[in-house]
């Protein structure tokens, strides 16, 4: 049923309905347990070259073999997003972020004790792909959990920067990521690596799941969530009334899916990989250059959230979208040079720009939504992530390989953030606004402001 909006623009002082009702302790656990997810993805990626010879014999085709792993298990990312969405929109956000984070823990153990080729031959393979995919599940439901929670439980004036904080968290994951990665590589001998070095990065990341499974057991629900129960203003068929009433919001978040994610994937994760098979770098080399990176995401996304609240969601992630556009190609052009000084500025700049769109979405994609809605249709989302996530860096390395063409990857980011550019100019401005418990019919044009869940 679609009921009137009582929201509406709040000031920076004024908090909306039901934020601020959850205690720090429990906004600083869920923002911090955003290190685990991408502390395991990432770490897969940074992690190719040494798979590729355990899992698959090494040769020319392994790494792509690999990648496709990688590839295939993100198919079922917006599946976990679709069914932990429609859960968490029924029985609550704090359930979502339990049960996701117990499929992880366990995902990451398997991986650790999992049998190589040398042991099982081919039948490895199979196994690392079965674990991806209910890795990638678990955290298709676990991001969107998190944000979703993050931005129900803060005042308005501050949403984007504690979403921010989050995302920077998920940075830390991925610096721990490929500080493992090459702290591993470095210490130990290629043959050591291979036998049971590699299982080091995953048993830690295992760890760092158990630790925050416990954490979070001593959550509070989002405040917009017990609201939106109290007030009856649940809807029965989340998925559905997605579907019937928000279709222009899920295509919003989808184009700042899709930036997100492409800048980040193809311009932050893949970076080693190019910088070992295309820069002629050493791998480990290749990774401590990462690293610079990663803590270059980390810096810049509190620094985001911060002008993403003060300036609004639109012009900052359109802002972050034209440097995309304008200089992606650019930085390619310096990693392929092999000096290690313009390498690790084509990085750092790829990095930055990838932490600003990844902060600024943070908060601008759950604002998009009502709450009674909001976990499902960020799942619908998701297919983007898979798309220009999950499937990147594989067609990245085969586009590479296959046509010579180095500067590839920073063409492919370049032409995402252009077709992206039209969409950002018209998104409907949501920093300052209280959000809106119930779903309402989305007539958003470039005319007609969004009244998805804000009341303009």
């Amino acid at each position: 049923m679609l009921m009137s909006d009582p929201g509406g623009p709040v000031g920076p002082g004024n908090r909306a309905h039901g934020a601020g009702q959850v205690s720090r302790a429990s906004i600083v656990v869920a923002a911090l347990s955003t290190v685990v997810e991408w502390y395991d993805f990432t770490l897969y990626l940074f992690m190719t070259a040494v798979l590729s010879r355990v899992f698959f014999g090494g040769g020319a085709d392994s790494i792509l073999s690999t990648l496709a792993v990688f590839a295939i298990s993100y198919f079922m990312r917006p599946l976990g997003a679709l069914v932990f969405g429609h859960v968490g929109d029924l029985l609550g956000r704090r359930a979502v972020l339990l049960v996701s984070m117990s499929f992880m823990t366990a995902a990451m153990v398997l991986t650790a004790l999992l049998p190589t080729r040398e042991h099982i031959g081919a039948a490895a393979a199979v196994l690392l792909l079965v674990l991806r995919c209910a890795m990638a599940f678990s955290v298709g439901g676990e991001y969107t959990g998190v944000m979703t929670y993050l931005v129900e439980s803060s005042a308005p004036a501050h949403r984007g920067l504690v979403a921010s904080v989050a995302s920077a968290a998920s940075e830390i994951g991925a610096l721990l990521a490929v500080g493992m990665t090459a702290l591993t590589t470095a210490l130990l001998s290629t043959a050591d690596l291979n036998s049971w070095g590699w299982r080091l990065p995953f048993l830690f990341g295992a760890l760092l799941a158990a630790s925050t499974l416990v954490a979070r057991t001593f959550l509070s629900e989002s405040p917009e969530f017990e609201r939106s129960v109290r007030t009856r203003t649940t809807v029965r068929s989340p998925l559905a009334t997605t579907l019937r009433y928000q279709r222009p919001a899920v295509l919003r978040v989808f184009v700042i899916s899709a930036l997100g994610s492409i800048t980040y994937y193809v311009g932050v994760t893949y970076v080693p990989t190019y910088l070992t098979s295309v820069g002629g770098f050493a791998e480990s080399d290749a990774l401590w250059l990462s690293t610079v990176a990663a803590a270059a995401v980390i810096a810049i996304t509190p620094v985001a959230g911060l002008l993403a609240d003060h300036f609004g969601r639109r012009p900052t992630l359109f802002l972050f979208g034209g440097l995309a556009a304008a200089l992606s190609t650019a930085m390619f052009v310096l990693m392929d040079t092999g000096r290690p000084v313009t390498a690790l500025t084509g990085a750092a700049v790829l990095a930055l720009i990838a932490g600003g769109v990844s902060a600024v979405g943070a908060s601008a994609s759950p604002e998009q939504f009502a709450t009674a809605n909001r976990l499902s249709g960020l799942g619908f989302a998701t297919v983007a992530t898979t798309i220009f996530g999950g499937l990147t860096p594989y067609i990245s390395q085969a586009l590479v390989t296959a046509t010579g063409l180095n500067l590839i990857p920073g063409v492919m980011v370049m032409v995402v953030a252009l077709a992206a550019l039209p969409v950002l100019w018209n998104l409907p401005e949501t920093a300052y606004r209280r959000m809106t418990p119930h779903v309402k019919q989305d007539m958003h044009t470039p005319t007609t402001q969004s009244v998805t869940s804000v009341d303009n």
